[in-house]
C-alpha cells in the first residue's frame, strides 16, 4: 500500500491550497484571509508536537488523562474566544464542552462498549471534546447574535415582567439548533457521501471492515448525544449570564 507522507510534491501542494483558500476568502469577502494561513501554520506546529508526545500520552492512563485535559483546556479557550461579550465565557464554554463529553466517555468504558485502554481512550475522547467544542462555538455564537439582533424584543419582554434570563430564553431558545446539523447530516449520510476518519483509519490499520463500521457507529451516535447536550447547555448558560451588556447601536 502506498504510504502517505510529506514528500516534495506535498510540501508544495499544501501551501498552494492554503493560499488558494485565503485568496477565495478575500475575493468572496469572507474575512478569513489572514486566519486561514495562520490556522495551517498552527496545525503544522501542533501536529508535529503531537507526533512527538503522543507516544508518552499513550504509554499510561495518567499520560492519556493529562493529554485529554489539555485537549479540553484548549477547546474551552478556543470556544470562549468566539463568544466575545459573554460574561464568564471561558467557564461557560468549558462547562458546555466538558459536562456532556465526560459522562458519555465514562459510560462507554463502564459498559465495555469500547476497549478500556489508552489507545482507544485518547482518540475517542478527542473526538468527543472536538465535537462538543464545535457545537458550543456554533450554538453560542448563534444565540448571542440572535439576542443582539433582536435586542428590542428582549427589552419588550422585560417590560412585561419577564426577568432578563426569561427574556433571553424566550427570544433565543432555539437559535442554536442549527449547530447540530453537521453531526446530524454526517450520521444520515455516513457511508454514502463520506467514509469517516475513524472507519478509514481502522481499515488502513488492518481491522475488519465490519468491526471498523461498528466502532464508527458508536462514535457517530455518541457525537450526536454530546453535541445535542452541548447546544442545550450553552443556550441555558448564555441565558443564565443575563443581563450582559447591551450591544452597541
Amino acid at each position: 500500500m502506498h504510504s502517505v507522507g510529506l514528500g516534495p510534491t506535498t510540501l508544495v501542494l499544501l501551501p498552494v491550497l492554503a493560499g488558494l483558500a485565503a485568496l477565495l476568502s478575500r475575493l468572496g469577502g469572507l474575512g478569513h484571509q489572514r486566519a486561514l494561513p495562520l490556522a495551517v501554520g498552527r496545525a503544522i506546529v501542533q501536529l508535529a508536537a503531537v507526533g512527538l508526545v503522543v507516544g508518552f500520552a499513550l504509554s499510561s492512563y495518567a499520560g492519556t488523562l493529562a493529554f485529554l485535559a489539555l485537549m479540553a483546556g484548549v477547546a474551552t479557550l478556543t470556544s470562549a474566544r468566539r463568544l466575545r461579550g459573554l460574561p464568564g465565557a471561558w467557564a461557560r464554554a468549558g462547562a458546555a464542552i466538558v459536562v456532556p463529553a465526560v459522562p458519555v466517555l465514562v459510560l462507554l468504558l463502564l459498559t465495555r462498549s469500547v476497549p478500556a485502554n489508552p489507545a482507544t481512550l485518547l482518540p475517542l475522547g478527542g473526538i468527543l471534546v472536538g465535537g462538543a467544542m464545535s457545537a458550543t462555538t456554533l450554538a453560542g455564537r448563534r444565540v448571542l447574535a440572535e439576542l443582539r439582533g433582536r435586542w428590542g424584543e428582549v427589552e419588550a419582554a422585560m417590560t412585561i415582567g419577564l426577568t432578563p434570563r426569561q427574556a433571553y430564553r424566550e427570544i433565543a431558545g432555539r437559535a442554536g439548533a442549527d449547530a447540530l446539523l453537521p453531526a446530524l447530516d454526517q450520521t444520515r449520510t455516513v457511508g454514502l457521501v463520506t467514509l469517516p476518519g475513524t472507519f478509514v483509519g481502522m481499515v488502513l490499520g488492518g481491522a475488519p471492515p465490519l468491526r471498523a463500521a461498528a466502532f464508527q457507529l458508536v462514535v457517530l451516535v455518541c457525537l450526536l448525544a454530546v453535541e445535542a447536550a452541548s447546544i442545550v447547555l450553552v443556550t441555558e448558560l448564555v441565558a443564565a449570564a443575563a443581563p450582559f451588556p447591551r450591544p452597541a447601536p
